[in-house]
């Protein structure tokens, strides 16, 4: 797959150890574009290392979400890195940053922090669908989701261009819609795991279904196969 500048092949080619950015309810999945406003001192100093070094963040889920901050809780097994694909100072101590989703993968252990920010050796091995764009989107059930998806744009007095969805290919469609669902962290973790596209899109409609029949604003007739 490609990232900017850069090719990843497989597995083998994600780095093993990277630093990774607990953020609560962020998901990042492959080929996606995710915006970072970076402020605090030690994410600066973990951009810094990317930059200077494979441009790769890890990005991961923190289990809880403690008083302490996302930096003293456990993290969740499996996230998805990432490449720094736009880089930009904003002149108030700030960076502007632009991730583009690479694969996801299993964390095997955690090593000592560096300069505040956290590390981890990792593994993409169980992601090698991943690296290949489109993998499984034959298999998702576009106008299910797309239906779904308007009823909860409707259900919020959303609007949405129609005309870059009816162009987009199922894994976009799919990956975008599910990066941008506004659910909690449990959601979204079941989101990120799920084995193939088309389980992350049955995962995303029966999540919609249920939110909206909560509402009153549809129903939740649909079971994940």
């Amino acid at each position: 797959m490609q990232a900017g500048n850069a090719t990843y092949e497989g597995p083998d080619d994600l780095p093993g150890l990277i630093p990774v950015f607990p953020l609560p309810e962020a998901l990042l999945l492959p080929r996606g574009q995710m915006p970072l406003n970076i402020f605090e001192p030690r994410y600066m100093a973990m951009v810094d290392h990317a930059m200077a070094g494979d441009r790769i963040i890890g990005m991961v889920q923190p289990m809880t979400v403690t008083e302490d901050g996302e930096e003293a809780a456990e993290l969740f097994a499996v996230g998805c890195a990432g490449r720094i694909t736009s880089y930009s100072e904003t002149g108030d101590g700030r960076y502007m940053i632009c991730l583009t989703g690479i694969s996801r993968f299993r964390i095997l252990e955690e090593v000592e922090p560096e300069s505040g920010f956290r590390r981890c050796r990792v593994s993409a091995a169980d992601f090698p669908s991943d690296f290949v764009e489109d993998a499984g989107s034959e298999t998702v059930d576009r106008g299910h989701l797309l239906d779904t998806f308007r009823l909860y744009l409707d259900a919020n007095q959303l609007e949405a261009d129609w005309d870059s969805i009816e162009k987009a290919s199922n894994e976009t469609l799919v990956n975008a819609l599910s990066m941008m669902s506004p659910y909690g962290m449990a959601e979204k973790q079941a989101l990120l795991e799920a084995p193939d596209l088309r389980t992350r899109a049955e995962t995303l409609i029966a999540l919609t279904e249920i939110s909206l029949a909560r509402r009153g604003d549809g129903t939740a007739n649909s079971q994940l196969q």
